[in-house]
């Protein structure tokens, strides 16, 4: 029997398109044990530490990095930063950037050379640009902070960039790197901003002692500044400098609106929503700023029952606050909804426990 060229055309092309299907049908594969889940970390006694909660709330795990490596991390772990397969551990005091796959948490590399209290890191392609206090930030007078230039394919500072004193946070945005000078141990009052293609440097003056900061749904830069206490020799409050969150035109730099707090509040922790809502804390409070309003609220938003909140982070519908509580024992990672207010989950947290991440 002859098959004409068109019936053979048609039936190699079904054998293709069921075996497509079957692929497509084929399961994942978990990529490990911390996929899809919550991570914690935290600052440490002794040793900094990591903790993991599922999505779906059944599952926890304490102290993983310390049990699929079999060692500490060393005081202090100060922030983790993840690209597409691997999470890099920010340990401040040792001078260190532990490198791990990101979803078994197995070690794979550190960075040893070229840190000087690294803080928060930004990664852009195959480049990591991490902040780094140096010494500066415990004196009055030095400026030697910076950001180191990480090559992450050889896990290597290749160079860096210099900056004023107090460098903290830091995000990437259409080619250019927002840093935050909180001040260190001191006090600053600029945003760094950084030109990846060339490594030129403008600065932004805005209020005292800025730390979080996030592009918003319309583009802008939204920081928030906590302000200072200012005290005399005696230690009585000489003054207290506003703070205020500030929404900055990344075209042009500029403050485009700004919202101050009363004088003696210092507010502390942002996020936002989906929506586009911020989400800031003062003590155990959470507060709420609508997307376009142009003042702060009157009143809290919810009430969280930790001591005070030490970490903020949101989530889909839920809003995460870490409890550091006497930070020499674990803390506690609370769980609420955010439509409802409501508490949904309490786990236990490391000790000082100060970041949450989604994996």
């Amino acid at each position: 029997m002859k098959i004409s060229k068109f019936l053979l055309s048609l039936f190699i092309l079904s054998i293709i398109f069921v075996s497509c299907e079957d692929e497509d049908d084929e399961p994942q594969l978990p990529k490990g044990d911390y996929e899809n889940g919550i991570i914690v970390s935290g600052e440490g006694g002794s040793s900094g530490s990591v903790y993991y909660v599922s999505n779906d709330f059944t599952t926890t795990e304490s102290l993983i990095y310390k049990t699929v490596n079999n060692e500490e991390l060393s005081n202090y772990l100060q922030s983790i930063s993840f690209d597409e397969n691997y999470a890099y551990l920010i340990v401040d005091n040792q001078n260190t950037i532990t490198v791990v796959n990101r979803y078994t948490f197995e070690k794979v590399g550190v960075i040893t050379t070229g840190l000087k209290k690294p803080r928060y890191m930004a990664i852009v392609g195959d480049k990591g640009y991490v902040t780094n206090w140096a010494e500066g930030s415990y004196g009055a007078d030095i400026d030697d902070d910076y950001v180191a230039i990480v090559d992450l394919n050889t896990f290597e500072v290749t160079s860096t960039i210099s900056l004023s004193i107090g460098v903290e946070r830091i995000i990437e945005n259409n080619g250019k790197l927002y840093v935050s000078h909180k001040g260190g141990n001191g006090s600053n009052n600029i945003i760094s901003v950084i030109d990846i293609a060339t490594n030129g440097v403008t600065e932004i003056t805005v209020n005292d002692n800025p730390d979080e900061l996030f592009i918003d749904n319309s583009g802008n830069l939204v920081v928030l500044c906590e302000g200072k206490t200012v005290y005399n020799p005696d230690w009585t409050v000489k003054e207290n400098t506003i703070g205020s969150i500030l929404k900055i035109n990344t075209s042009t730099n500029t403050i485009i609106s700004q919202l101050d707090f009363p004088e003696g509040t210092h507010p502390t922790l942002l996020d936002k929503d989906d929506s586009g809502n911020l989400y800031y804390s003062i003590y155990n409070s959470i507060y709420k700023v609508e997307q376009n309003s142009t003042t702060l609220p009157t009143s809290a938003y919810l009430q969280t029952s930790a001591g005070s909140n030490y970490g903020l982070a949101i989530n889909g519908a839920n809003l995460f606050v870490v409890d550091a509580g006497d930070f020499a024992s674990e803390g506690d990672l609370l769980i609420y909804d955010i439509a409802t207010k409501g508490l949904i989950q309490s786990f236990k947290a490391p000790i000082a426990a100060s970041k949450i991440y989604f994996n």
